[in-house]
C-alpha cells in the first residue's frame, strides 16, 4: 500500500488503483509501464504534495473564498478569480521536503529535457473530461524550471476553463486535487493520436491514427491538420489513408531564448505533402493500440511519439465519446448548395447564423443556437461551445479539441475545413452536417426529418396524447420543464449514475452506498422538482456491463462480454443483486417524500417472473400502485410484444415502448453497423406491427402507453400512427416536442378527437 503522504512516486510504482494520488494520467502512465508498453520513463509529483502546498501556504480558505462568491457564468468575472488564484499559488512557495524531493528525482531521471504534465485525481473518468484542463509544458531543463513547472502545473488547476467545468459538474474545487507526472521528453520526428475504436460511427473494429511531423501538442490543439490512417483492428491491414499539407512544425527551442520552450519550424517545400509515417510504423502502431485496448479490456485513446524510428505512448486513457446511436442524417446534394467541407468529427445537422470567433476572447459572442465558426478551438471555448448548435473549425482531425468535446455535448462538427473563417460570414444562415462533413448555404433540414410541409409552430397548442420528454441531464430540467411539455417520459438513471463516476458495488464495499444514495437523490429531485406536478418516469438503471466496467471500481465486478447489448442488463440485475438495487430504491422514495409525482419504470424485461419479481421488490418496500404511484415497464424484447397481455395482468399502469431496442432484436441487426443502417429502420412492416400490437394490447387492458425510442423523433408518420391506434403519450427529444405537439394535433383534428 502507498502511504497517501508520499510526495514522489515513480510509474513502476505505481496502477490504476492509485488515482486519487497521482490523477488519471500517472495511473494510467504507471498500468503502460508494467504492462511492458514502451512508456518514456518518469515520476509522478502525487496529489498528496499539492494538498500539502495548499495547507503550509495558507490558501486553501483564500481561494474558497473567491470562488463562493464567483458567478462562473459570467466570463469576465471567471477570468479575473482564475487570475488571482493563480498568482495565489504561483506567488507561494513549494514546502521545502517537496522541493528537494522534485529535485533529487529529477537528477535520478538523468537530468536532462522533461515533460511535465499535468494530472487531475478525477480525469479520464468515463462521465467526466478533465484531460486537457491543465496545462502541460515541453522540453524543461533544469531542476529550478522543473520546480516552478511543477507549481504552474497547481496553478492551472484553477484556470477559467477548468473552474467553469467543475462548476457546471458539481465538483468541489477542493476535492479536485491534482498530480504532475515528470517524464523524459521525447524529441519527435513525428506524433500524433490514436484510437482503438472509430470515434465518429464507433465502430470497434477499426483503428483511427492521426499523425503530424513534431511534437503532438500541434495535432491536439488542433492547429495542424494531420494524416489521417484506419487500420482494421483484426487484420491489421490499412483500410484508409488521408495524407494533409503540413507546412510547419512543432519542436524544442533550440535557443531557448524568452523563455520559450517550443517554436514553429517550417517544413522544407518537398515534405510537405508527404506520409508523416511509414506503412510498417502504421501498422506497429495499431499493434500496440491493440494490446493498450486488451489490457483495459475497454476502447483507448491513446497519445505517441516517435524518436529515431523508435515508437513510445505518452499517454492512454478511456475513449470517453462512444456514441450510443449514429443516425445516418446526410443529405442529398440536390438540396442545397454546399459551400464548405471538411472531415466529420461529431454526427448530427444543425441550421443556424454563423459567428467567427477570433479567439477565446471572443466567447460572449455566441448565443444559444450559433454555429460557432473558429481557426480551431482549445479547451477556453467550451463555454460558448455548450451554446453553439453547431461547431465548424479550419484545422483539426478526428481527435482534435472540437471534434472530440463535439461529441460529448451531441452537437455536430466539421472540422478540418481550411477556410471556414475566410469563407463563411458573421450571420450568415448555414446548415452543418456533422456526419458527411458538408456544410450548406442556408437552413436545410434532412428530408428524413420532415415528412410534412414545414409548419409554423404553435407553442401554446393543447392536444389528448400527451407529448412528454426524454431527459438525462439535471442541469437542463428548468429550462426543459418552461416548455410545452406534460413531463418526463424517460429520465435516464445512466447520466446521473456517470457524474457519480463509481460503481455502485465498489462504493457499497466501501461503506459510501449513502452517498451514492444521496448522489442519485439530488439529481432525480432537480428533475422531479422542475416538472412537478407534471410525471417523471424514472427508468431504473440500464447500464451494460461494458458501460458499468468504464466506471471506477467497475472493472472488479463487471464481466467482459462478448455482446453487452444482450447481456446482464436490466430487470434481472435488481433480482441477482438487491442490494445494489435498493440504493436506487432508497434515492426514489427520498425523492417521493418531497414531490410525489416521481414514477418507476423496469427496463429490458425477458420474462413475466422477471417483472412479477420486480413489482414484489417495491411493494416491499412502500412502493405500490395508487393514484399518486405508478409502475411502468419498458416494451423493448419481441418477448414483451408476444407475451403484452401477461405482463399487462402482472399488475402495471402502463407501458413505454423503447423503440431503439425493439427494432434492433426484431430485425436483427446493430443499429451502430455502418453495414448495416439500411435495415435498422423503425418503419419496417415487422416492428410496425410490433407497435401496433403494444399499443392496442394496452389500450384494451385499459392501462397507459407510450413510446420513448427515437423513431418518433425521425419520423413523424410513426407518431401518425401511433395516435391513431390510441397512444396515451409521445416521449421526444427535447428539440422535437413542439413539432410533435403539431403533429399529434394535425392528427388528433383528422380523427375528430377532442381534448
Amino acid at each position: 500500500m502507498i502511504p497517501a503522504k508520499k510526495a514522489i512516486l515513480w510509474f513502476e510504482e505505481v496502477s490504476k488503483k492509485d488515482i486519487p494520488l497521482v490523477g488519471g494520467k500517472g495511473a494510467n502512465l504507471g498500468e503502460l509501464t508494467s504492462a511492458r508498453i514502451p512508456v518514456p520513463p518518469g515520476f509522478i509529483v502525487t496529489s498528496s504534495a499539492y494538498y500539502t502546498f495548499l495547507e503550509q501556504s495558507f490558501l486553501t480558505d483564500k481561494i474558497r473564498e473567491l470562488l463562493e462568491a464567483l458567478n462562473h457564468h459570467d466570463s469576465r468575472e471567471l477570468q479575473q478569480v482564475s487570475e488571482k488564484i493563480q498568482n495565489l499559488i504561483l506567488n507561494s512557495s513549494v514546502p521545502r521536503e517537496i522541493d528537494l524531493q522534485i529535485r533529487e528525482a529529477y537528477q535520478k531521471l538523468g537530468s536532462g529535457l522533461v515533460a511535465v504534465r499535468s494530472s487531475a485525481t478525477a480525469e479520464d473518468l468515463p462521465d467526466a473530461s478533465f484531460a486537457g484542463q491543465q496545462s502541460t509544458f515541453l522540453n524543461i531543463s533544469g531542476a529550478d524550471n522543473v520546480v516552478d513547472a511543477v507549481k504552474a502545473c497547481w496553478a492551472s488547476l484553477f484556470n477559467a476553463r477548468a473552474i467553469f467545468y467543475r462548476a457546471e459538474q458539481n465538483f468541489d474545487h477542493f476535492k479536485v486535487g491534482i498530480a504532475v507526472p515528470v517524464q523524459q521528453m521525447v524529441q519527435s520526428q513525428a506524433s500524433g493520436v490514436l484510437f482503438t475504436v472509430e470515434p465518429i460511427t464507433s465502430d470497434r473494429n477499426k483503428i483511427v491514427i492521426e499523425a503530424v511531423f513534431g511534437l503532438g501538442e500541434a495535432i491536439v490543439s488542433g492547429e495542424v491538420t494531420p494524416d489521417l490512417f484506419i487500420v482494421d483492428k483484426e487484420k491489421l491491414q490499412i483500410l484508409e489513408k488521408k495524407i494533409n499539407r503540413q507546412e510547419w512544425q512543432l519542436i524544442k527551442n533550440p535557443s531557448g531564448e524568452n523563455g520559450t520552450h517550443n517554436i514553429k519550424s517550417p517544413i522544407p517545400e518537398h515534405l510537405q505533402n508527404t506520409q508523416k509515417i511509414s506503412d510498417e510504423e502504421i501498422i506497429e502502431l495499431a499493434a500496440l493500440g491493440k494490446r493498450i485496448e486488451e489490457h483495459y479490456n475497454f476502447p483507448q485513446d491513446i497519445e505517441w511519439a516517435k524518436e529515431n524510428g523508435k515508437i513510445f505512448i505518452t499517454q492512454a486513457r478511456p475513449v470517453t465519446t462512444i456514441n450510443k446511436t449514429v443516425s445516418d442524417v446526410s443529405m442529398e446534394k440536390e438540396m442545397a448548395p454546399v459551400i464548405l467541407s471538411g472531415s466529420p468529427a461529431s454526427p448530427g445537422i444543425s441550421s443556424g447564423p454563423v459567428k467567427i470567433l477570433r479567439s477565446a476572447q471572443e466567447i460572449d459572442k455566441i448565443i444559444a443556437g450559433d454555429i460557432l465558426v473558429a481557426e480551431m478551438t482549445t479547451p477556453d471555448f467550451v463555454p460558448a461551445m455548450k451554446r453553439a448548435a453547431a461547431i465548424v473549425t479550419d484545422y483539426g482531425g478526428r481527435t482534435s479539441h472540437a471534434a472530440i468535446v463535439s461529441r460529448e455535448l451531441g452537437i455536430p462538427c466539421v472540422v478540418g475545413c481550411t477556410t471556414a473563417t475566410s469563407t463563411l460570414k458573421d450571420g450568415q444562415v448555414v446548415t452543418v452536417d456533422g456526419s458527411s462533413g458538408k456544410i450548406y448555404q442556408g437552413n436545410v433540414v434532412p428530408q428524413k426529418m420532415t415528412r410534412q410541409s414545414p409548419v409554423v409552430i404553435n407553442t401554446n397548442i393543447k392536444t389528448r396524447t400527451r407529448v412528454y420528454v426524454n431527459l438525462a441531464q439535471p442541469d437542463m430540467a428548468a429550462s426543459i420543464a418552461a416548455r410545452n411539455v406534460d413531463g418526463v417520459g424517460l429520465l435516464r438513471a445512466e447520466f446521473i449514475m456517470g457524474q457519480i463516476g463509481q460503481h455502485p458495488r465498489y462504493m457499497l464495499n466501501q461503506n459510501r452506498g449513502q452517498e451514492f444514495v444521496n448522489k442519485l437523490y439530488e439529481g432525480i429531485l432537480t428533475i422531479a422538482k422542475a416538472f412537478y406536478p407534471r410525471p417523471v418516469v424514472y427508468r431504473a438503471s440500464d447500464f451494460k456491463t461494458n458501460e458499468y466496467r468504464n466506471l471506477e471500481g467497475g472493472i472488479t465486478y463487471e464481466p467482459a462480454e462478448e455482446n453487452p447489448m444482450l447481456g446482464y442488463r436490466g430487470c434481472i440485475r435488481y433480482i441477482s443483486e438487491p442490494d445494489v438495487f435498493q440504493l436506487e430504491i432508497d434515492a426514489i422514495k427520498k425523492v417521493r417524500e418531497e414531490y410525489n409525482n416521481l414514477y418507476v419504470m423496469i427496463p429490458f424485461v425477458r420474462t413475466v417472473e422477471e417483472m412479477a419479481t420486480v413489482k414484489k421488490m417495491l411493494e416491499e418496500q412502500g412502493l405500490s400502485r395508487s393514484s399518486g404511484f405508478k409502475l411502468w415497464m419498458m416494451v423493448e424484447v419481441p418477448s414483451n410484444i408476444f407475451l403484452i397481455e401477461k405482463f399487462i395482468s402482472v399488475g402495471i399502469d402502463g407501458i413505454s415502448i423503447g423503440s431503439n431496442d425493439l427494432t434492433q432484436l426484431i430485425l436483427g441487426t446493430d443499429r451502430d453497423s455502418q453495414k448495416l443502417s439500411q435495415v435498422f429502420d423503425e418503419r419496417n412492416e415487422a416492428v410496425q406491427m410490433a407497435l401496433e400490437k403494444a399499443v392496442t394490447a394496452a389500450r384494451k387492458m385499459g392501462i397507459t402507453s407510450s413510446i420513448c425510442g427515437q423513431a418518433p423523433s425521425v419520423y413523424p408518420e410513426i407518431t401518425e400512427r401511433l395516435v391513431s391506434w390510441g397512444v396515451t403519450s409521445v416521449s421526444v427529444s427535447p428539440d422535437m416536442i413542439d413539432t410533435t405537439r403539431e403533429i399529434i394535433a394535425r392528427v388528433e383534428a383528422k380523427q375528430g378527437i377532442m381534448n
